[in-house]
């Protein structure tokens, strides 16, 4: 088991004494759409995406990173059977095990994988990388909403991110290796292609 350090006590106490009814209704929100279902639904949508339009290789990409990423999440909660805050601190009511957050690296590993796949479309700079942006705060919105409702450390929120981030980078390197041509394109490949297909 792994016990909580002085930075995660040090900041949920300061968490604690910082909410408002307001706020805690505004971050469950957020935290709801980071979950589980939400992550999942979502995943399957683009992966029904591209099977209608004939990329298998990018449904499988997705499905695969996903499913597999899940499991490893799943593996290391036994392994490290952190328990979570405590009650009356925690708003979430949830059984399982607290490291790493399921919320963070799951949403981490989507947010990396969709990330992935606009690296692949012909889309130009500056629309790619606001789109980077808007991913990034997701995850870090989602994440950061676990610590604000105590269903989590803030280690187990780093390391969510942390490893879902490096999972996708995994999963990345291994298709390289298999499918070099599935490779992302360069940004300035990508910003010439949207260009010729603009003209």
């Amino acid at each position: 088991m792994v016990a909580s350090t002085g930075i995660d006590q040090g900041v949920l106490d300061s968490v604690v004494s910082e909410r408002t009814p307001g706020w805690v209704d505004v971050v469950t929100v957020i935290t709801d759409s980071g979950g589980t279902i939400a992550v999942w639904i979502a995943s399957a949508v683009i992966v029904t995406t591209f099977l209608l339009r004939g990329d298998r290789g990018s449904a499988w990409f997705v499905a695969g990173v996903m499913l597999s990423g899940w499991a490893l999440s799943s593996g290391l909660k036994l392994l490290f059977a952190r328990e979570r805050p405590p009650i009356p601190l925690r708003l979430v009511e949830i059984s399982s095990y607290s490291f790493p957050s399921g919320h963070a690296m799951m949403t981490s590993m989507f947010v990396c994988v969709v990330g992935v796949l606009l690296a692949r479309m012909a889309l130009p700079v500056t629309v790619r990388a606001s789109a980077y942006v808007c991913l990034g705060l997701y995850t870090l919105a989602v994440g950061s909403s676990r610590i604000y409702l105590a269903a989590h450390w803030t280690t187990d929120v780093v390391a969510g991110w942390v490893l879902g981030a490096l999972w996708v980078a995994v999963c990345v390197a291994a298709l390289r290796q298999t499918r070099p041509c599935w490779a992302p394109r360069s940004p300035r490949r990508a910003e010439r292609r949207w260009a010729r297909n603009r003209a």
